[in-house]
């Protein structure tokens, strides 16, 4: 890897062959997947990444959060030589159970009657974040510039103009220039690189808040993953390394969090997660910080623009209640590594507006299909309506009944089918 400081230093006006704007989980990912495929990749991050990957802090994406990482998205690391520094950190899911508080209807999954080794990984944020952001590291054809806020960005031509500071404050770094002749933004939900496009987003406000923690409990977890539906909001637990630790996402109306952070608030939480949950994961007995994100779905009009491909949470933010985003996210980045791959191969322009629009419509398929499943389910399970609850419990049980359903639905939350 390149030394960034020297870089800088000795070349403030850089050209370099493919930019990526944006070192989270999916820009890290992203550019190692391009860099095995022989792409040279500079990547700006805004976040400064800690010096030692030693009990580093929670920072930029690598967060408290917990992702759920369907098969295909395991091959993905596995083919890059990554899963076996990640499995260390990673729980398999054998079974699935889903059910609505107060409520009939329930469906199982179980890996073993589908044929299947699982159903897909859980690993803690902070832990990938870690793995991807020191292989990345190590790698020769990536060159990290962190702490490191884009503040123009403009297309001319055959090149994309990039202006950036070291820092957070214009007035106290001096600017530096990048030209490319391909930008790909994976900067965030709020993408400043989107915004300096003009490219325009419809965006649903779920008026909810994701609250993660984790939890440890009486009972083993046995690799069993919960989907549990309350007029609260959908709950998602999740099982942990360790036998007894477990990851909470649940979704609650905004403004009612608030009630359940801070320490002093730890036996409320319990109390409240007990309640609404039940005793099927026996006693919820310890709980750590708690923290919320607020929910909204985000879709960019456009994810191509002249040399510009936006990626990750700047093309499409999702619901987490079906643990779908990063995975989609990871199929985008695979099929834009072979079309890029190709053209770099053949020595063609990277930044070829009708190749970018090519992998643009290829993907849309895949994501209006896991878009519309997403927001059906909360939508479908936030409605308090008799009829309809009614109607949901009947599809539970006749989703449990039906032959070949489960099958189905686990190849397209697997990833396996797009």
């Amino acid at each position: 890897m390149v030394q960034t400081d020297n870089v800088m230093h000795e070349f403030p006006r850089l050209k370099v062959p493919l930019l990526i704007v944006g070192g989270g989980m999916v820009g890290l990912t992203l550019a190692l997947m391009l860099a095995d495929a022989g792409l040279p990749v500079t990547l700006l991050e805004s976040v400064k990444y800690p010096d030692s990957l030693e009990n580093a802090p929670y920072h930029s994406s690598f967060d408290a959060r917990n992702t759920a990482l369907s098969r295909r998205t395991v091959q993905i690391f596995s083919d890059l030589g990554l899963w076996d520094d990640l499995q260390a950190y990673a729980t398999a899911i054998l079974q699935i159970h889903i059910s609505e508080q107060g409520s009939f209807g329930k469906a199982r999954l179980d890996s073993i009657d589908e044929g299947l080794e699982s159903f897909g990984q859980v690993i803690e944020n902070a832990w990938l974040g870690r793995v991807l952001l020191g292989r990345a590291r190590g790698h020769v054809l990536i060159t990290l510039i962190d702490d490191t806020q884009v503040t123009e960005l403009t297309q001319d031509g055959d090149v994309v103009n990039v202006t950036a500071i070291k820092g957070k404050h214009a007035d106290a770094s001096e600017p530096f220039h990048i030209k490319t002749p391909l930008l790909i933004a994976a900067d965030g939900r709020d993408s400043f690189c989107r915004q300096a496009l003009g490219i325009g987003v419809d965006v649903h406000d779920y008026q909810q808040v994701a609250l993660v923690t984790t939890v440890q409990t009486s009972l083993p977890h046995c690799q069993l993953a919960f989907e549990r539906f309350s007029p609260q909001g959908p709950i998602a637990l999740l099982p942990l390394n360790g036998n007894h630790r477990r990851a909470i996402i649940w979704t609650v109306p905004a403004g009612t969090e608030k009630s359940w952070q801070g320490e002093e608030h730890d036996q409320a939480f319990l109390d409240a997660l007990q309640t609404t949950f039940g005793n099927r994961a026996g006693r919820f007995e310890k709980t750590g910080k708690r923290f919320a994100y607020p929910l909204a779905q985000v879709l960019a009009h456009q994810q191509v623009l002249g040399r510009i491909v936006l990626m990750g949470n700047a093309a499409h933010t999702l619901h987490p209640v079906a643990g779908q985003g990063f995975n989609l996210c990871i199929r985008d980045a695979q099929v834009l590594t072979r079309t890029l791959s190709t053209q770099f191969e053949a020595e063609r322009d990277l930044g070829e507006l009708e190749v970018l629009k090519a992998y643009e419509t290829a993907r849309l398929v895949d994501q209006k299909r896991v878009i519309r499943f997403c927001d059906s389910i909360v939508r479908g399970f936030s409605n308090n309506n008799p009829l309809l609850r009614l109607a949901r419990n009947t599809g539970l049980i006749a989703f449990d009944l039906i032959p070949g359903a489960k099958q189905m639905l686990a190849t397209y939350a697997m990833g396996l089918k797009v």
